[in-house]
């Protein structure tokens, strides 16, 4: 019943790890100019929005110990 094996469709599959091609790929291409400075100018402005975000919301989030604690008239007795 089992001693007849048929064969596999995609047996090629199984050979593919030991195949090696003698083609290279082709180069990359070299970004031009214009795509460099592109690049360069997007990271500055992403980082420069992020120091800005931060030179902004550093006030926002510290705490003031310099100035008195304000009452109002209500607690003293006004």
């Amino acid at each position: 019943m089992f001693g007849r094996r048929e064969p596999v469709p995609f047996a090629f599959l199984s050979e593919a790890d030991r195949f090696r091609s003698n083609v290279a790929p082709p180069p990359r291409e070299r970004a031009s100019v214009g795509q460099m400075a592109g690049r360069w100018l997007l990271g500055l402005t992403l980082v420069a929005g992020l120091v800005g975000s931060l030179v902004l919301g550093m006030p926002a989030l510290s705490t003031d110990t310099s100035t008195p604690a304000q009452q109002s008239q209500a607690s003293q007795g006004r």
